[in-house]
């Protein structure tokens, strides 16, 4: 069994800051690759940030860099999604994700696609006014 669940979400006003955590029930919680995907209303689900075995392998989308930072805790099987500077093109139902891997050494191992991740969590919202 492979489970993740996301909190954290809620309304916040533009210029604020959210801070998401996905906890994660998984054995081998390191051979993971993890990713946060967002996806707005009548919008595909898109890509927001990814974290390698190592905390200091970390890539973003350019919509989010240098506002948004990945971070994990082994001990605690944890990913963590902190957001600043929000704005309302943000929002939206934000995922965690999970992508088994025999690799994580550089930021050419995390996968930006969908269908490369292998478990998903059910979403926590977060809805930013202007």
């Amino acid at each position: 069994q492979v489970q993740l669940v996301e909190s954290g979400g809620g309304l916040v006003q533009a210029g604020g800051s959210l801070r998401l955590s996905c906890a994660a029930s998984v054995r081998a919680f390191s051979w993971y690759n993890w990713a946060w995907f967002r996806q707005a209303p009548g919008k595909e689900r898109e890509f927001v940030a990814a974290i390698g075995w190592s905390a200091d392998i970390t890539y973003y989308a350019d919509s989010v860099n240098g506002r948004f930072t990945v971070s994990r805790d082994n001990a605690k099987n944890t990913v963590d999604l902190q957001m600043n500077s929000l704005k309302p093109e943000d929002t939206a139902v934000y995922y965690c994700a999970a992508d088994y891997v025999v690799r994580s050494y550089s930021k050419a191992d995390l996968q930006t696609r969908v269908a490369s991740y292998d478990y998903w969590g059910q979403g926590t919202q977060v809805t930013v006014s202007s």
